[in-house]
């Protein structure tokens, strides 16, 4: 952030500065379960262990819901801080941030290594299924293990790129993840540890990004770490968690859409016949809906790092209350996400197979069959999914967390949950209940735009006067 200065420079090498390192760390971490889902596909678990990360993935999930509502909120606090030449609040955003992540990260250990069952029974794990829900036990207790390292590691991750190290950060999070992909095979087909061995590889590879991350704290340039910053402040604090709500409620959404996913796939995968005439079952659904899910969670990655990559000119700019500078940088972002989405709509539904290989080709017809709809159906409306989630980025970056939050919560949770019951429950088929997804991204898209229009006329007005 000396190097550039984000209230003169141009829009689009700033963006290039600050999203691109962001974009590959958002990718580099979805690819810790993605990796680990397809060498699970191709060893001797195949779609049984594949269906039990499925089924451990929402808890991996809430972990990093609850590090971005930290890291993200503290980032976000930190970047209006210096916009507005608050030194001492800036410091005291990333000290307090830091506690409260290790705080969250020792009370979700705990909770996932005594109730391991229970949560595992919450996201879709059914006992009937024996050797699914094994594999699924074995994975969740030795993640668990890694989850202080992995909720610190990724909470710092906002701080690191807003204090003007993009490249730092991505290379943190790059390290670890290399770490996961040289690991995995070594483990699983070497060792022969099968799911455990996925399990150990993504621990280590967290770890290392962790010691990375509090390595940079020693030698930040726009905060310090000191007795003073890591001082609880009741009011600081409540910033940083309101700021960050909506990168909270876009994580817990995922959380919802698998948990609700997979408990109707329990209900009604006997029920729906292939065109084979054979039932799709259980294992099948929940494998497929798993990969879709981290396909998914790719291209979201992608959409929220360049956004998140606008975060500190965004930030700053509001905080000099330079709208033309933020409106600028906003038009940059979506056209640059809505092409991303372009992009994942075309490979989605005329290359759907070919995707699907990847996780393993040993796959029965119906397995394939319902993949195909999947990938199709479930994700047919991601070019209005990419403006949705960059839109919920956007306005939390501006300082407006009540509109950020809603939008993160319309898509996911307020119109996606209840059409997926409504149908599932009516058709009492899996393949019908898919095409929630793109009646929510409709309604979502269509909110998004309304509250965007609405925060640019707001703060406007506000500028003019």
């Amino acid at each position: 952030m000396k190097k550039l200065d984000l209230e003169k420079e141009k829009i689009p090498k700033l963006i290039k500065t600050f999203a691109i390192p962001c974009v590959i760390s958002m990718i580099v971490a979805a690819l810790y379960n993605i990796v680990d889902q397809i060498f699970i596909g191709w060893s001797k678990a195949g779609a049984f262990g594949n269906a039990a990360t499925n089924i451990v993935y929402p808890f991996t999930v809430i972990a990093l819901a609850f590090s971005l509502l930290i890291g993200d909120g503290a980032a976000a606090l930190f970047n209006l801080s210096l916009g507005a030449k608050n030194k001492k609040q800036a410091n005291k955003s990333i000290g307090n941030g830091l506690i409260l992540l290790i705080f969250i990260s020792i009370i979700l250990t705990i909770i996932g290594l005594v109730f391991n069952e229970q949560i595992l029974k919450l996201f879709g794990g059914n006992k009937n299924e024996v050797e699914c829900f094994n594999y699924a036990k074995d994975y969740l207790r030795i993640i668990c293990y890694g989850l202080p390292f992995y909720i610190i590691g990724q909470g710092l991750n906002a701080s690191i790129r807003s204090d003007g190290s993009p490249k730092f950060a991505m290379c943190a999070t790059v390290i670890g993840a290399i770490s996961n992909i040289i690991l995995d095979p070594i483990f699983i087909f070497i060792f022969k540890l099968s799911v455990k061995g996925a399990a150990l590889a993504t621990i280590i590879g967290q770890i290392l990004t962790f010691i990375m991350s509090i390595f940079y704290l020693k030698k930040a340039h726009s905060f310090k770490i000191n007795k003073e910053s890591v001082k609880l402040d009741k009011a600081i604090c409540k910033k940083i968690l309101t700021l960050g709500m909506a990168s909270l409620i876009t994580q817990l959404a995922i959380v919802i859409i698998i948990a609700v996913s997979n408990n109707l796939v329990n209900n009604y995968g006997y029920e729906t016949l292939s065109s084979s005439t054979k039932a799709y079952g259980v294992v099948t659904p929940l494998a497929v809906i798993g990969i879709c899910m981290k396909v998914f969670g790719i291209v979201v990655s992608i959409v929220v790092g360049v956004s998140l990559g606008g975060m500190p000119i965004i930030g700053v700019n509001m905080g000099a209350k330079n709208m033309k500078r933020v409106k600028e940088t906003i038009k940059y972002i979506l056209t640059i996400n809505l092409i991303i989405g372009l992009i994942a709509f075309i490979l989605f539904e005329f290359f759907p197979s070919y995707i699907i290989n990847i996780f393993g080709k040993k796959n029965s017809f119906e397995y394939m069959e319902y993949a195909g709809y999947c990938l199709r159906i479930f994700l047919g409306g991601i070019i209005l999914t990419t403006f949705t989630k960059s839109t919920s980025i956007l306005l939390q970056s501006m300082g407006s967390s009540l509109k950020s939050t809603l939008l993160a919560l319309a898509r996911d949770v307020i119109f996606f949950v209840p059409a997926i019951i409504i149908i599932a429950n009516v058709s009492k088929s899996v393949v019908t209940m898919l095409w929630s997804s793109v009646i929510a991204d409709i309604l979502s898209f269509i909110l998004g735009a309304i509250l965007l229009k609405s925060e640019f006329s707001k703060n406007e007005k506000l500028s003019t006067k």
